[in-house]
């Protein structure tokens, strides 16, 4: 791909995708656009749901809850839960690339309730390790109340530290996908480091 500025970048993408079709680099320039903005008249739109839902209101039904496959026991007492952070994306093939990015996040951290921390005599910024039953993983300890005493989180953008390796792949039949969001864990002091 060679392009000569961004402009043309943004006009191949609005040749792809109807609903920028009314859009143009300058136009976004002047005075920002939102879309859809369908035709090169149109002002775009500011709120795109102001009348009504293009399919209603919602559709819901209702589900019965099931827990997760792997519930803590004496051997794995917390649950570890899994999931991305407001800076990086999936495996952060992309936003690890980022400088600005990895002055905000890195590496990898496990998030522990103070009391949970207390009882591990874990103290913030400290190396963890995190086991389940398929290996275990390391972080930086951030201690504070965003997950209960008996969670712990984490997030599983770094490939050095794959935390979606050590969680629990079975099948989730509700959003048949693995259920990589939570199992059994526990939790210890790193003291290699």
């Amino acid at each position: 791909m060679h392009y000569d500025s961004p402009s043309r970048i943004f006009d191949e993408m609005v040749s792809l995708s109807p609903i920028f079709g009314g859009m143009s680099h300058q136009r976004i320039g002047n005075h920002g656009l939102q879309w859809p903005c369908p035709t090169p008249d149109h002002p775009g739109t500011t709120f795109l749901h102001t009348d009504k839902f293009t399919r209603g209101k919602g559709r819901f039904h209702p589900i019965t809850f099931q827990p997760q496959k792997e519930e803590p026991c004496a051997d794995y007492p917390l649950i570890l839960s899994t999931g991305r952070t407001l800076y990086n994306y999936n495996n952060g093939s992309m936003t690890r690339k980022s400088a600005v990015i990895n002055q905000r996040d890195p590496d990898n951290f496990v998030e522990i309730h103070p009391a949970t921390a207390a009882l591990h005599g874990i103290q913030a910024g400290e190396k963890v390790v995190v086991h389940t039953r398929r290996g275990q993983v390391t972080g930086r300890a951030v201690i504070g109340d965003r997950v209960r005493p008996d969670i712990i989180w984490m997030p599983f953008h770094f490939t050095e530290e794959p935390t979606n390796n050590v969680t629990n792949d079975v099948f989730d039949p509700v959003t048949a996908t693995a259920e990589y969001k939570c199992c059994a864990a526990r939790l210890e002091k790193n003291l290699g480091c």
